[in-house]
């Protein structure tokens, strides 16, 4: 089997190597990546071909790839957040809950943490309290942990 890209050059299997030996891609983010290199004349199952091999190879998986990202996003966002950056890179909603399960009844005290770092004093007043609120909610952060963080609560959990 040919896994070289005429047009491209470097064949698509080592520039697909190349990009895992720098970190893990999902399926669906590598294909992106290597659809790039393709010629227009080029057989697009090429790509499809060549992941085929990385996964029987066991160098390409969506479940390492989700474990790794939730291990990397976990201590900066919340469960929302790092869910939607799961399934924007394409990885599989059974896949994803998986990764996820490791994270389950952490997520006050992961946003205490991030709170903490960055204010560590409870809202004054209203606007604070907003302003606050949003910090964390635009980390993704749910509603609830919010507001426990915000409350006070959330110190003694981490």
């Amino acid at each position: 089997m040919n896994f070289m890209s005429r047009g491209a050059g470097k064949g698509l299997m080592a520039r697909a190597v190349g990009l895992l030996a720098r970190r893990e891609h999902s399926r669906v983010e590598l294909a992106r990546k290597l659809q790039r290199y393709l010629e227009p004349d080029d057989d697009a199952s090429e790509v499809d071909r060549v992941l085929d091999a990385l996964q029987a190879q066991n160098l390409l998986s969506d479940a390492r790839f989700a474990n790794a990202l939730v291990g990397q996003r976990s201590e900066r966002y919340g469960d929302m957040r790092v869910r939607r950056d799961l399934r924007d890179r394409g990885v599989e909603a059974g896949c994803a809950d998986a990764a996820m399960e490791k994270l389950r009844g952490t997520e006050l005290a992961r946003a205490h943490a991030v709170w903490a770092k960055r204010f560590d004093v409870l809202p004054a007043n209203a606007d604070e309290r907003g302003r606050q609120g949003r910090y964390l909610q635009t980390r993704g952060f749910s509603m609830h942990a919010i507001t426990q963080v915000l409350a006070g609560k959330g110190a003694s959990e981490r």
